[in-house]
């Protein structure tokens, strides 16, 4: 670590750097065009370094901010030498560091004189970038292409004079033009004060004692996260799980899997064996995947810790090419968050295996962003609604998961609309917005609930996409915690319930007057055995309408008596039945391929009939695998005749997930899902 900074002076500058960052945010917010950036706070603001390294940023998301170094450097690598004052780079393009098309980044060269100092930069959440759907959210995109305008880096301004071909370019792919460069001019704004008070930082400590600063600073984040990881025992730790993927309306899983190196105070994060890419939205680029590492590893070990670039170094990424995880031309990419969160989960997965104390059960695990566009005719302008419901956090160690919260990487984002802003700018009624009884994982310490959100319709037609994942596969939970309810939408229309086709995954669905959108977001997974949560909680969490009386049976184990107190002879005879219902099985060693699909992959289980009969299996159910490790392994029921008639196959992969060796047994669960692998709903 460089040492010889005053560390008074350490402390002002690297506070005075982010300090500079939040007044970035505060102008954001106050001149910015689009509600998914001043009510929803879609956005992020950072400084970077001339090696493309953050230095500095604040109440930021972070699906934004720590993949934002990719752009960075590749845009200072199609610019070499050939960036000069008053230049500004814009860019969205998800194959050069970007997140999704929405997302579009800003780049802001500061010079002292003819000398690059620092860039600045903002990202932001454009509610329309063009592509087939208002709001740009198509559930259901099979390329780049249909998903909106991308941009690689390319020069906003040359010399301090605006591109107009590139400005007239965005502004004609864009269904809300004025909002749409309303936002840009509030981005440039916001970077031209970080100018201002990046030259009276420098005029006031000189440039090389700020630029020594912001490497001392960098070097101490490092060692701070070396330090927390050095805690962890060496070791390499696996997990598997799901996105949810449609192939012409056919359910095919893709497939999402780590191994988790920890080599002293090194992370190697590898996604060796995960699917290849598919010409559908769950594709990301490695940026964003490892947005997903840093997330999990950060709030585990350090959630007090500075995030900036020093943290960052530590930890290595590895991916297959053109995979879900690198995407590659011209693969769709619109699910970036959902990949994010996933990545997140089998981190979660991973980190139970050496860390079960600072975990949590699995967390809803979308981002499930609604749009509705249609024309706003007293108005005489066409509107874009976009909204992403908050769904519930796991339990953990020490407490409930919040409820209809965002997820941790999702940082400082409001994911709720008010309705008065729904109900005074948009054609909407909202009917119902309100928790989601029964959606948090059981266990000792409960999931947090999901939410229910009904909007009404009040303009003569629209349109309506949604992009989600955990539609089918739900959140699970660890130590024997239940898993959530998944993420639901459906359309009330002319008293008629209508179900997604293709759950969780919509593209321009009409809606008349009146319909009824009812969006109701994923819990969070359980942590620990649900019959070891206190009954006296079970019967709070019955009586605040969290929980059901019948799933208070059925998962807890806990009666009630007629006035909803708990029932203390009929809850331990209930949680004696509970326990012994579910089967222990012996594992044996199969090392033949486990996965199926078409051009997803999902794991199967081998499953000898007359033992599928016994335990009252059916073909191409959900099951999940319980081990000793905490979180489960899960796959879908094969039926076959050649397995083993009182145990079931499991690759080495499987075994390590679950920690456990051939002989060994293991506990099933079943799962109740809306489709199966191969299958139209």
């Amino acid at each position: 670590m460089k040492t010889g900074v005053d560390p008074i002076t350490l402390e002002v500058v690297c506070e005075g750097l982010i300090a500079i960052v939040r007044e970035m945010r505060a102008s954001i917010i106050r001149a910015s065009y689009s509600p998914a950036i001043y009510e929803l706070d879609d956005f992020s603001c950072a400084l970077f370094s001339t090696a493309a390294e953050m230095v500095a940023q604040s109440e930021d998301h972070p699906g934004h901010v720590m993949p934002m170094p990719w752009s960075v450097r590749c845009a200072m690598a199609d610019f070499e030498n050939d960036i000069r004052p008053g230049d500004i780079i814009i860019l969205n393009d998800p194959y050069r560091g970007g997140t999704h098309l929405n997302d579009v980044t800003l780049l802001y060269p500061i010079f002292v004189g003819d000398q690059l100092t620092l860039l600045a930069a903002v990202r932001a959440h454009w509610a329309d970038v063009g592509g087939m759907t208002p709001g740009s959210y198509s559930g259901l995109s099979t390329n780049i292409y249909q998903e909106g305008l991308r941009m690689p880096p390319i020069k906003l301004y040359e010399g301090g004079r605006p591109n107009q071909a590139v400005l007239k370019l965005i502004e004609s792919n864009m269904r809300l033009p004025a909002d749409r460069l309303g936002d840009m001019k509030a981005m440039i704004g916001a970077c031209r004060i970080a100018e201002q008070r990046v030259h009276r930082l420098f005029a006031k400590y000189g440039l090389d004692e700020v630029q020594q600063c912001i490497a001392t600073n960098l070097d101490r984040s490092e060692a701070r996260m070396r330090e927390r990881i050095g805690t962890l025992p060496n070791g390499t730790y696996v997990y598997e799980d799901y996105l949810e993927y449609y192939d012409e309306g056919r359910f095919d899983p893709v497939l999402l899997r780590l191994a988790l190196h920890v080599r002293d105070d090194e992370i190697v994060a590898d996604f060796a064996g995960s699917n290849g890419q598919v010409p559908g939205v769950v594709n990301s680029s490695l940026a964003v995947a490892g947005a997903g590492v840093f997330v999990a590893l950060k709030s585990t070990l350090d959630p007090g810790g500075a995030v900036n670039h020093g943290a960052f170094r530590p930890i290595t990424l590895k991916a297959p090419e053109a995979s879900i995880v690198d995407v590659r031309a011209d693969a769709p990419a619109g699910a970036h968050g959902e990949v994010r969160k996933r990545v997140v989960s089998v981190m979660l997965g991973c980190l139970s295996q050496i860390a079960p104390g600072l975990v949590s059960g699995d967390l809803s695990g979308s981002s499930f962003p609604n749009s509705i566009g249609g024309m706003r005719r007293g108005r005489r302008r066409p509107y874009v609604y976009v909204e992403v419901p908050a769904g519930g956090n796991g339990g953990f160690l020490e407490a409930d998961g919040s409820s209809a919260f965002v997820n941790v990487d999702f940082g400082n984002i409001r994911s709720i609309h008010t309705a008065e802003f729904l109900e005074s700018e948009m054609p909407f009624f909202v009917e119902r917005c309100e928790l989601r009884a029964d959606s948090g994982g059981a266990g000792r310490t409960r999931g947090g609930l999901g939410m229910r959100r009904e909007l009404r319709l009040l303009g003569e037609e629209a349109t309506y996409s949604v992009l989600c994942d955990r539609a089918v596969v739900p959140p699970f939970g660890v130590g024997g915690g239940g898993s959530a309810a998944p993420f639901s939408v459906t359309i009330q229309d002319r008293g008629a319930e209508v179900a997604m086709t293709t759950p969780g995954k919509a593209t321009g669905m009409m809606l008349r007057r009146d319909a009824v959108v009812v969006m109701q977001s994923a819990g969070g997974g359980g942590y620990g055995d649900p019959l070891a949560r206190d009954p006296r909680l079970v019967a709070g969490d019955v009586d605040a309408g969290y929980v059901s009386a019948q799933r208070a049976r059925a998962d807890y184990g806990v009666a009630l008596d007629p006035e909803g107190a708990v029932d203390e002879a009929g809850t331990t005879d209930l949680r004696r039945t509970l326990a012994a219902a579910m089967p222990a099985l012996a594992i044996v060693a199969d090392e033949a391929c486990p996965y199926e699909g078409i051009r997803g992959r999902h794991r199967v289980l081998r499953v000898a009939p007359q033992l599928a009969a016994k335990l009252g299996l059916r073909s191409k159910q959900l099951v999940e695998i319980l081990g000793r490790h905490p979180a489960p392994l899960r796959a879908w029921v094969m039926l076959d005749a050649s397995a083993p008639p009182d145990a079931i196959p499991v690759d080495e992969f499987g075994r390590r997930v679950l920690g456990v060796e051939p002989g060994q047994r293991v506990r099933l669960r079943t799962l109740e899902t809306l489709i199966a692998p191969g299958e139209r709903r």
